[in-house]
Order: C-alpha cells, then sequence, then structure tokens
C-alpha cells in the first residue's frame, strides 16, 4: 500500500498550510505533492513559497503564481461583483509588490503538469495532476461538468486518476474500470460552506485506488485579523469567515 497527499490553493495562507503538513505527518504520509496557486490574498506569500521551497515539496505553477512571476496584468473577471474586482486587483498589487525576487524566480520555474506512476505488485497506477486542466491552469471544472469531461481528460493524459483544484471546492467522481477525477479543494481559501482547509490523501494498492477528502480547521480568527491588519483588502478576511458579503 502507498499513501500520497495532494493539496492545492494555499493562497498565502500560512496557518493553513501549517495544519495541513501536521495532520499529514500525523498520519505518517510521506509523498507530498502541491498544485499550486502558492500567492495571493492572505500575508504570507514569502512564507508560503519558501516552505514548499525549504520541504522540497513538487509543486505545479498556479495561475496566480504565474500571474505574479512574470506581472501578467490583471483583468476584471465578468464573474465578480464590483466589489471582489477592486479587492483582487489591490490584494494581486500587494503580492507583486512584496513577493521577492528569488520566490519570484521560483513560481517561474515551476512545472504545468506533472504525472506520477507507482507500481504495486504487478499493476502500474498512473496519476496525471494539473493545476486545473490539461490545457491551461485557469479552467474552471466543477462536480457538475459532464462525466465525459473529465473521460476525456483521463483518455487523453492516459491516466487512472486525474487530480486538480483551482475552483476552491473539493469533490470525487468514479468511473469504469477504478478511475477517478478529482478536485482536491483549497488549502488557503476554501470556497466550501465550513471554509475548512482541505486536501486530499490517496491509498494505493494492487487492486484499487481510494480517494478521501481531509477537512481541517486551523486558527482562521487570527488569520482573518492578520489580513485586516496587513494592506490586503478586508473582504478577504470576511470571505474567510464567511460573512455575508457579494461574491462568486
Amino acid at each position: 500500500m502507498i499513501q500520497i497527499a495532494v493539496f492545492s490553493d494555499v493562497h498565502g495562507n500560512l496557518p493553513a498550510l501549517d495544519s495541513v503538513l501536521e495532520d499529514m505527518e500525523k498520519r505518517g504520509i510521506r509523498q507530498k505533492f502541491c498544485l499550486g496557486d502558492l500567492v495571493d490574498f492572505a500575508p504570507w506569500g514569502n512564507e508560503v513559497t519558501e516552505k514548499i521551497k525549504d520541504l522540497n515539496i513538487p509543486c505545479l505553477m498556479g495561475n496566480h503564481d504565474e500571474r505574479i512571476a512574470f506581472d501578467i496584468p490583471v483583468v476584471p473577471l465578468s464573474k465578480h461583483t464590483e466589489e471582489e474586482t477592486f479587492a483582487r486587483f489591490v490584494a494581486i498589487d500587494h503580492s507583486k509588490k512584496y513577493i521577492t525576487e528569488s520566490n519570484k524566480k521560483f513560481l517561474s520555474e515551476l512545472p504545468f503538469h506533472l504525472q506520477l506512476n507507482y507500481k504495486i505488485g504487478e499493476k502500474h497506477w498512473n496519476i496525471q495532476l494539473v493545476h486545473s486542466s490539461l490545457s491551461s491552469n485557469d479552467t474552471y471544472l466543477y462536480e457538475s461538468e459532464s462525466d465525459e469531461v473529465f473521460i476525456k481528460m483521463l483518455e487523453e493524459s492516459r491516466s487512472d486518476v486525474i487530480v486538480m483544484g483551482h475552483t476552491h471546492l473539493s469533490f470525487k467522481k468514479q468511473f469504469e474500470n477504478n478511475s477517478w477525477a478529482l478536485n482536491c479543494g483549497s488549502v488557503g481559501r476554501s470556497k466550501e460552506e465550513n471554509r475548512l482547509a482541505s486536501y486530499l490523501i490517496l491509498t494505493l494498492d494492487e487492486e484499487k485506488i481510494i480517494p478521501e477528502i481531509i477537512q481541517l480547521s486551523y486558527p482562521l480568527d487570527e488569520t482573518a485579523r492578520r489580513i485586516e491588519e496587513s494592506e490586503i483588502p478586508d473582504y478577504y478576511a470576511s470571505f474567510l469567515r464567511n460573512e455575508q458579503i457579494s461574491m462568486s
């Protein structure tokens, strides 16, 4: 039996990341993979990036990592309210200002995709890791997407499992031959009602793969307070507390 952990979308939230990593250690999970979006929306973008570097955790390039690494202009999104659009511009500008050059270089060198192959007995399992999809790191694929979309991704990548993040909403979808499309949720900016930090454990044996979504509490109120004390808009503190603000 092999266990691996996959997490995504930390978004500068160091307390949430610490809670997730501590839980992995308690469970004895040594193989850890990150699907990207280390930065933006909480004040520890540098600390999060440096922790991923120091721990040598393989990490993909999320759309926010790419934007900060290459100073890509921010474009308003039609799904966002005027309030969120303003907050997003300010928060991303904050990252562009404060993320160090060495950390921007690290983000610029992250891979786009990663495929893992594990051999257990006579069985090879192929696990495809993406930030959001095979062709983009900024495509929103939700659980409500048709099965055909995910089956096509599995076929194109020749994988048994495809794991994604980006939407900040976890899900598990199983298809024939024990194949799966999975979203590991978000560590630092969950859009789920409980706002807990989420990550994925994959348990592999010769016969099957068992996915489990883990959701953990962390010092959320303290995190929100630190956002309020920073130059990051209070919008993101209210978001973490799941207060009644207008948001998509």
